[in-house]
């Protein structure tokens, strides 16, 4: 496999690569480049996650090596969203469930090295230059790069700051060529670029919208799908989610598929099959989600038939992450004991 054809794995389903050019370079000039993604294991993870961590498939296939990064200090200094007692259990859920989500991807979630923030965030090395950063940058700086991830108020805590600063300083204490994360990091990887001395190529994935219209929230049952979530579940959250005829902005429904469903249905070799009454022109096949996008904005596809099809496939994929998550109640309890009984 070529560069190019690495760097069309590397890049594709993804809101934006900075910069190609480099990602090409990296992959022309080594043969297995390093990427990283970080999680701060705070909320339970959900189909959001699914389709950022869906991407680490395509990077094994390109031959890179893949580390995620379990944030464990990042999880508290982000306004204690994680108290420190509830740390190690959540970043045991968090690693079991990204597992299982790279397996229902149709990769090997024993070619990703797992790494917690407290292997390596409290050793000297990294504290120095930690230290060396906090000094380097002003408060405006860290605000400004960390204010699409990092919870905003206008007496923010120290906590954000160095959380940012601390993301940053990931990139080279994990020696990575290329960092990875949702559209929301971008400032805090362009803070990286500006700051080490390697800075690294980039690439992010999109922001997917909530059910509800407009962005997910973490905090709004009815705008997400839960990977424990059951069939039934699914099906009443896609039953009743935004999906105006016709209209493909903030339409999660769509998103879903494009960015999660159909790159997992094109690693089975299966299309997405829309069922319908013989009355109003039978079952609709889809190879690919533009052919289906296409249909929908002409009028060809009506939500009433879209939506009964993506909550099938949606719970399908989502299955397999399902089944090992539940399979695994104590699991659960203990990183989220308000939710979970033991």
């Amino acid at each position: 496999m070529d560069a190019a054809e690495r760097a069309r794995l590397v890049t594709r389903y993804t809101e934006e690569a900075v910069t190609r050019d480099e990602i090409e370079s990296i992959l022309a000039d080594r043969d297995e480049p390093h990427v990283y993604i970080g999680y701060a294991p705070t909320g339970e993870m959900h189909i959001g996650h699914f389709t950022t961590m869906r991407k680490l498939a395509d990077f094994l296939a390109a031959g890179l090596e893949v580390t995620v990064l379990i944030a464990d200090l990042h999880a508290h200094l982000d306004d204690e969203k994680s108290p420190f007692e509830l740390l190690d259990a959540r970043s045991r859920y968090y690693e079991e469930a990204i597992r299982g989500m790279i397996a229902a991807a149709g990769a090997d979630p024993s070619a990703i090295e797992f790494v917690r923030g407290t292997d390596y965030q409290l050793d000297e090395p990294y504290t120095l230059e930690l230290y060396r950063l906090i000094a380097d940058t002003t408060i405006s700086r860290a605000q400004r790069a960390g204010s699409e991830v990092v919870r905003a108020s206008e007496n923010p805590k120290l906590g954000g700051l160095v959380y940012t600063l601390m993301q940053a300083l990931d990139v080279s204490a994990l020696g990575a060529d290329i960092a990875y994360g949702g559209i929301d990091q971008r400032g805090i990887y362009m803070l990286a670029r500006e700051t080490l001395d390697e800075k690294p190529a980039c690439v992010f994935a999109p922001l997917l919208s909530g059910l509800t219209g407009g962005k997910m929230s973490a905090s709004e049952a009815s705008s997400k799908v839960n990977l424990t979530d059951s069939a039934e579940v699914i099906a009443e959250k896609i039953e009743g989610a935004y999906c105006p005829q016709g209209e493909v902005e903030d339409n999660g429904v769509l998103e879903y598929l494009e960015y999660l469903v159909f790159p997992v249905f094109a690693e089975q070799d299966e299309p997405l099959v829309v069922e319908r009454p013989e009355e109003y022109g039978g079952d609709l096949t889809y190879e690919t989600y533009d052919h289906l996008e296409a249909d929908y904005v002409a009028g060809e596809l009506h939500p009433a038939d879209l939506k009964p099809a993506a909550a099938a496939a949606i719970s399908d994929v989502v299955a397999p992450v399902r089944d090992r998550l539940t399979g695994q109640p104590q699991l659960l309890a203990e990183a989220y004991p308000e939710t979970y009984d033991a």
